[in-house]
């Protein structure tokens, strides 16, 4: 399994940082971004190191409630939302692929939650990006 890359504590994750590890995703990244706060716009990342894992994760949040964790690794990023066992008939039948359905379905269960992992590959991706996010605000 890759590594994620934002693993010195000393180095706050910034624009130019982020860039230049994820390389020809960038547009993905500003695309993601861009939509984001379109649609979203109260929608808040904030990076934090987290010593359990050795690295920096962007929590976004809405108000008080976790939309997603991005974290970042060589030419990618990627974001993971956690759903409750409720989300499951909501999950399965949307939008998504059904890689990213059945990796909910089949996930490890920590107590009542799973999780789905997005790696943002195409373009495609900001489009189950979108529906991810939509069933994560609308699921309580």
């Amino acid at each position: 399994m890759e590594q994620p890359v934002l693993t010195d504590q000393n180095q706050y994750p910034t624009e130019e940082v982020i860039f230049e590890h994820i390389g020809i995703s960038r547009t993905l990244w500003e695309s993601f971004f861009e939509c984001i706060h379109m649609n979203y716009p109260d929608i808040n990342g904030e990076w934090r190191y987290y010593n359990d894992g050795k690295s920096w994760l962007m929590k976004a949040t809405l108000k008080k409630r976790t939309v997603f964790w991005l974290s970042l690794f060589q030419d990618t990023f990627r974001i993971t939302f956690f759903y409750t066992d409720r989300a499951e008939e909501a999950i399965k039948n949307s939008s998504i692929s059904d890689e990213l359905k059945n990796s909910y379905i089949d996930g490890k269960r920590f107590n009542k939650i799973r999780g789905v992992t997005l790696i943002f590959r195409n373009e495609k991706d900001i489009e189950y990006a979108k529906t991810l996010i939509a069933l994560r605000l609308s699921i309580k």
